[in-house]
């Protein structure tokens, strides 16, 4: 079912998660362990992230050597046993950064295979390696190209002109949010502008970037709906766990921490980092729910242990 579908359906705010594939070589029975302790709380839809291929150096006897690689394969993989196994609909994500227009279509064929039926469509972060482009292959540079890629296959319109029988995809296409800005945005407002482009392309829901002070996401929901753009807005929550996350969150999310919560979890011992994260997502999740959202979606990539501590409290 689609992300919209399950949206117009649902009688209360629903509850998604986003998990990461494991590192190369890496045990997937970990992450399904992380799957069946959220399934119970009966998502609607799970998201898998994507990577692209990175340039990394290893030391080896004839010296140090540059490879090119994917830390973490298996995005399609992991959605198939959870739209199979667990019954939950699977949200790949799609990215520009490190694949071309063509291995993209590649991707959405297959998807379409496993009647998948929901993308989330992003640039991706900014790696140190871009992928050559040979034998006249393309490249999109954004999102909002990425979205109209998806768009036209929708309409039956694909890369190579005049295929036979060519069947339109039927995607749902999600797409990211920042309601701090993205970070390369001059400001916000422009950012909304780039937003509604997307959805006018076709993007059909919007997931937000993580965020610690929920006037920070009013404030941007009430600027896109002045900015005339009416689909769905997710808000994305995260709990902090570790005191070392009030500075890695920002160096790698771009968002701020409010000062109420980094003085908190700084005074506290780091055995209760955790409780107070709990806590402050609690009271964020409690004010969203009173605003009538569609839905709260978690990111909590490998861990579970939050989130159902968090779950406990709730009752949804």
């Amino acid at each position: 079912m689609k992300v919209t579908e399950h949206l117009a359906r649902a009688g209360r705010a629903l509850i998604s998660f986003e998990i990461i594939p494991p590192r190369r070589g890496g045990d997937i029975h970990s992450l399904l362990h992380v799957v069946d302790d959220i399934a119970q709380f009966h998502p609607p839809f799970i998201d898998i992230t994507s990577h692209a291929a990175e340039v990394v150096y290893e030391e080896t006897p004839s010296g140090i050597k540059r490879k090119v690689k994917r830390k973490r394969p298996g995005t399609l993989g992991i959605c198939a046993l959870i739209q199979n196994k667990y019954n939950i609909d699977a949200i790949p994500h799609v990215l520009c950064q490190g694949f071309t227009r063509e291995e993209t279509e590649d991707f959405l064929i297959e998807l379409q295979y496993l009647e998948i039926e929901n993308v989330l469509a992003i640039r991706g972060d900014d790696v140190n390696y871009e992928k050559p482009l040979t034998f006249g292959r393309t490249a999109n540079r954004y999102a909002l190209d990425l979205v109209r890629q998806i768009h036209d296959m929708n309409q039956g319109k694909y890369l190579e002109d005049n295929l036979l029988d060519a069947r339109p995809s039927d995607f749902c296409i999600g797409v990211g949010a920042y309601p701090e800005k993205h970070f390369e945005a001059p400001n916000l407002n422009f950012d909304i502008q780039y937003l509604k482009q997307k959805v006018e392309s076709g993007a059909e829901y919007i997931v937000t970037q993580m965020f610690f002070d929920n006037r920070v996401f009013f404030d941007f929901e009430a600027k896109c709906r002045q900015a005339g753009i009416d689909v769905p807005i997710i808000p994305g929550l995260k709990i902090i766990t570790h005191k070392s996350q009030l500075t890695t969150i920002p160096s790698h999310f771009h968002v701020d921490i409010p000062a109420e919560l980094t003085d908190e979890i700084l005074a506290a011992n780091e055995k209760n980092v955790l409780e107070i994260g709990v806590e402050w997502t609690l009271k964020q999740v409690e004010a969203l729910l009173n605003r009538n959202i569609p839905a709260i979606h978690f990111y909590i990539m490998q861990k579970s242990g939050p989130i159902k501590k968090l779950m406990k409290h709730l009752k949804l």
